[in-house]
């Protein structure tokens, strides 16, 4: 009659991780990529700078909805405010969507009571 019992699983790395005491993996295994940063790879895919845009844009418009929460404006008053159409505000606190002009954005930090600030590094 066959065993009905379960083969034994293979610890997991993390266990492994924790036995050894060193805060390494106990594996062998080598990563080629072990040591590059996302800034590297956003780089070699020739990427990075629309990443980068894409990330100023999507802060930008949650701190504008952060704000306007705070302040208790609704779309339709930020619309008034920074004198624009509801859809166009829309389109502004969009995320994905990237294309806004700066009198745009200067005029929704205003709305808001706040100053918009660029600076180059």
């Amino acid at each position: 009659m066959a065993s009905r019992r379960r083969p034994r699983r293979r610890r997991s790395r993390i266990w492994s991780w924790l036995a050894n005491g060193k805060g390494r993996w106990s594996d062998d295994r080598k990563n080629p990529d072990f040591g590059s940063s996302f800034e590297d790879f956003l780089q070699e895919q020739g990427i990075a700078e629309h990443v980068n845009a894409a990330a100023i844009k999507h802060v930008l418009a949650w701190q504008i909805e952060q704000a306007m929460k705070e302040q208790g404006i609704s779309k339709n008053q930020m619309a008034k405010r920074m004198r624009t159409s509801r859809a166009y505000l829309d389109r502004f606190l969009d995320p994905n969507n990237d294309k806004v002009q700066l009198d745009t954005m200067q005029r929704a930090a205003a709305a808001v009571g706040r100053k918009l600030r660029l600076e180059l590094a």
